[in-house]
């Protein structure tokens, strides 16, 4: 449901709905608890064994929970979660340093636990 805050937007809807214009739907699809579990849980790990956030960073795909990890996701089944990122020291994407790790880890399907580090070593 819609909530208004105004009769002036009231008014602004009708007027776009009659002039044959579509409004924007504010319903978007929502990420599984378990996603977001798991995509914290395998940003945490990789920080964890990477020494730090004094040291590293994981991409900013990692930090994506409102799209559950995003391109960092390469798989998502009944399996569990497989995140796949790349990262580097602090601020290594905003000054356009190279990676130095690429991590691509398990997580189990509720979220709550890593099946397995895959990978985690010198970008492939």
């Amino acid at each position: 449901m819609i909530r208004l805050r105004s009769l002036s937007a009231v008014v602004v809807l009708a007027g776009t709905a009659a002039l044959g214009a579509t409004i924007p739907s504010l319903v978007h699809a929502q990420v599984p608890a378990a996603q977001i579990r798991a995509l914290n849980l395998a940003r945490n790990t990789a920080v964890t064994d990477n020494g730090g956030l004094t040291v590293y960073r994981p991409a900013p795909c990692m930090f994506q929970t409102n799209t559950g990890g995003g391109d960092c996701l390469i798989q998502n089944n009944a399996d569990g979660y497989t995140f796949q990122f790349l990262g580097g020291q602090p601020g290594w994407p905003e000054d356009n340093s190279q990676p130095t790790t690429e991590t691509e880890i398990k997580i189990a399907p509720d979220g709550y636990t890593v099946d397995s580090v895959i990978y985690n070593g010198a970008p492939r």
